[in-house]
Order: C-alpha cells, then structure tokens, then sequence
C-alpha cells in the first residue's frame, strides 16, 4: 500500500500566496503539487484509520499560528522558512504517537518550511534565495488544518482534512 503524507493547510489567502510563489519559481514540468507544509512524508498507508483519527485529536484545540520568517536553501531549490511553535507542538504530539511506524526522514527534527522551488541547479537555487531574501517581509499565516494524502508516486491524492476547531 503506498505511503501516507501529512500536511499542515492554510487559510484561502496564504494558500493562493504560496502557489503563486510556487508557480513562478518552481521547473513547470516538476511541479505536480499545490504549496504544502510538510508534516510527515511517509508514514505506512494501512495505518490510514490511525492517522485520521489522530489529525482529529490533534485538530481538537486552537488553530497555530506562523510567522513566514525567511528563505532557506535547499541546494537545489528555495524554501520559505515557518515560525509556529505551536505547530512544532503538534507535529511532536503526533510523532510520539506514530514514534514506532515513522521513517529515517520523518523521525529527524522538524523544521517547518514551504518549499517554492525544487529540481534547479544550484547556482539558479542560490539566485533565488537571494531574490526571495531581498524582498521577503515577514507575514503572519493561519494554519487551518491538517490533511492525510495518499502518495502515488508524483502527485498526491487527497484522502481527508481535518479543520482546527478554533481561530
């Protein structure tokens, strides 16, 4: 059974912000995604009734909040940096809970970002850090929810969001 993502969702307007950013610096030909927040790449697709409930339960409190604070470098791609400790909670919570089913990747620290752009040479990855950098003022985002994908090699299909149950 192919793997599950998590993802943290966003309010309308950040959401449209970030595709917008991904569509203009991402290779076309690559881009098979909306803008995402990663929360776990690969966690097992059996565990999927586990892994809803769980974004249910995770989902029950108030919505975090997050600060777009930089870019950061990928090597080759750029990604927009995210401050939300309350997100870093509930990613931990989640990861405890999932602590045996959870891959090399997803079992190393958690460093909130939004990636924009992927699959470029370095050389045009270090220029866009530097375009992004130079023009990035900080802005605040609601996180909305949390969403379990199904990987299918590429694209994703979206199984189930959960919202957070207050602002």
């Amino acid at each position: 059974m192919r793997p599950l993502v998590v993802t943290a969702t966003f309010d309308v307007a950040t959401q449209a912000s970030l595709d917008r950013l991904r569509e203009r610096w991402f290779p076309p030909e690559r881009n098979q995604l909306a803008a995402h927040l990663t929360l776990f790449h690969a966690l097992p697709g059996e565990a999927l009734d586990d892994v809803c409930a769980a974004l249910d339960r995770a989902c029950a409190g108030a919505a975090p909040r997050a600060e777009v604070s930089g870019v950061r470098s990928l090597g080759r791609g750029a990604a927009l940096v995210l401050d939300s400790p309350g997100l870093v909670r509930v990613r931990a919570g989640l990861a405890a809970e999932f602590a045996s089913r959870l891959t090399r990747q997803d079992g190393q620290g958690f460093r909130p970002h939004v990636t924009v752009q992927n699959f470029v040479t370095p050389e045009v990855a270090r220029s866009t850090v530097e375009e992004l950098g130079r023009d990035l003022v900080p802005w605040t985002v609601q996180v909305s929810g949390l969403a379990v994908h199904r990987y299918l090699g590429g694209p994703w299909e979206l199984l189930r969001e959960s919202r957070f149950t207050a602002v």
